[in-house]
C-alpha cells in the first residue's frame, strides 16, 4: 500500500511535468501525413481532431482566452505528443513493460485524489499541457508505462539515472526513423526534441536536477 502510494505521488508530479515532445524530419514521400513513425503513419486528419478536442476544451473553460494564447503553437504541441506516445510503447515493449485499464483506472484515481477530485485533475491537465478530457486516460497510460521503464531499467533520481533515460528515449527515437511534414519543423534525435521547442517533459530529462519520475 505505501509502495503503491509512492508510485502514485510521482505519476501525479509526472502528470505535469511531462509534456509533449517530438517531430522529425521529412519529405513530402508521405501525403496526407503529419508524420510517419515506425513505419506507421499519423494522418493529418488524426492530428486535426486531436487538436479540436482541446480548443473545444479550452473554449469552454473560464480560461478560455488565456489558454488558448497560451498554446498558439498546438499543432506541432499535439503532433509531438502523438509521435512520443509512439516511443514510450516501443521503450515499454522492449522493456517487457505493459499498462493494464486496472493500473491506469487506480493511477487516475489516485491522481486525481491528490490534485482535489477528477474535475480538478482534468482542468489541470488541460491548463498546464493542453489536453483535452477525453485524451486524460491516455497521458496516465504513457505515465505509468514511464514509472514501470524506469523502475525496470534502474533508473534513480541522479544525474546519470538522468541520462539512461535520455539515451533510453533517443535510441528509441533513431530506431523508430521518424519522419516528419517539414510543416510542422525538424526533429534532433538526440535531444529529444522538436526544433527549439522544448516542453516541460523535455526540461525536466535533460536537466540534472531535476528528479525523474521513477515511481519508486
Amino acid at each position: 500500500m505505501h509502495r503503491r502510494r509512492r508510485t502514485a505521488l510521482s505519476v501525479a508530479a509526472a502528470l505535469i511535468a511531462a509534456g509533449p515532445l517530438l517531430t522529425a524530419c521529412g519529405s513530402d514521400a508521405h501525403p496526407g501525413a503529419a508524420a510517419v513513425v515506425g513505419g506507421d503513419r499519423i494522418e493529418v486528419t488524426a492530428l486535426q481532431a486531436q487538436v479540436r478536442d482541446v480548443r473545444t476544451a479550452q473554449q469552454a473553460s473560464p480560461q478560455g482566452e488565456m489558454l488558448i494564447k497560451d498554446t498558439g503553437d498546438l499543432n506541432r504541441e499535439k503532433l509531438n505528443g502523438m509521435i512520443f506516445d509512439r516511443i514510450v510503447e516501443k521503450v515499454a515493449a522492449d522493456a517487457g513493460v505493459t499498462a493494464s485499464r486496472k493500473e491506469v483506472q487506480q493511477t487516475r484515481r489516485d491522481a486525481a485524489q491528490q490534485s482535489g477530485g477528477d474535475e480538478q485533475l482534468t482542468a489541470m491537465l488541460l491548463q498546464q499541457q493542453g489536453i483535452a478530457p477525453d485524451e486524460v486516460d491516455g497521458v496516465i497510460r504513457r505515465n505509468v508505462l514511464m514509472n514501470k521503464i524506469a523502475e525496470k531499467h534502474g533508473i534513480t533520481n541522479t544525474p546519470e539515472g538522468q541520462k539512461k533515460l535520455t539515451d533510453l528515449f533517443s535510441a528509441a527515437s533513431k530506431a523508430l526513423k521518424i519522419e516528419v511534414n517539414p510543416r510542422y519543423g525538424s526533429w534532433d534525435n538526440d535531444r529529444i526534441q522538436l526544433g527549439r521547442y522544448s516542453a516541460p517533459w523535455i526540461r525536466q530529462l535533460t536537466r540534472d536536477a531535476e528528479p525523474v519520475p521513477t515511481g519508486m
